[in-house]
């Protein structure tokens, strides 16, 4: 699918993702509902590095939803129990595969940037020889507007993707 020119000027604001003038307030509701999801090869690590970058308030009010508890992830007495609903919601919700074998992805950690978080994986013991095929449905039961941007970077050849809900599947050649 090719990035719409709409979505393209959306897609530059975040590529710097959520500048400090993206809003005026931590508690105003922001205009649209987009998540950036990264992948790069490290070939000389023999690993892939995921980033999931997601808006707080809307990351924080599905996991509420989904697991039914309280959820606060900027507070960090709280950070364990928050790690372990980041990493059970992203498992079930972003799935790669490369050169049509399922990944693992290994959770890293997560951390505050700007109005979003960053959620950080890993996979380990990768080689790519030609295809990564994504599915990211992150925050799709959330909000019927919800798109995903995906960047996938491979032998330094980037390419990019956008996800509009319901549609959460992507694949990339390299």
């Amino acid at each position: 699918m090719v990035i719409s020119a709409n979505l393209f000027l959306i897609f530059n604001f975040l590529s710097g993702f959520f500048s400090p003038l993206s809003f005026s307030s931590e508690y105003t509701r922001h205009p649209f509902y987009v998540s950036v999801t990264e992948v790069r090869e490290n070939a000389k690590e023999k690993i892939l590095e995921v980033t999931a970058r997601i808006f707080t308030d809307d990351f924080e009010k599905e996991l509420r939803d989904k697991f039914n508890t309280h959820v606060d992830l900027l507070n960090d007495a709280d950070r364990p129990a928050m790690a372990k609903l980041v990493n059970t919601y992203i498992d079930a919700h972003l799935q790669i595969s490369v050169d049509g074998k399922p990944c693992k992805l290994q959770y890293i950690g997560f951390e505050k940037d700007e109005e979003a978080v960053n959620c950080y994986f890993q996979v380990n013991d990768i080689v790519i020889d030609k295809t990564i095929s994504v599915n990211n449905n992150i925050l799709f039961d959330y909000k019927p507007e919800q798109i995903n941007i995906l960047h996938i970077t491979v032998r330094g050849i980037r390419k990019s993707t956008q996800l509009i809900n319901p549609d959460s599947k992507a694949s990339f050649n390299f």
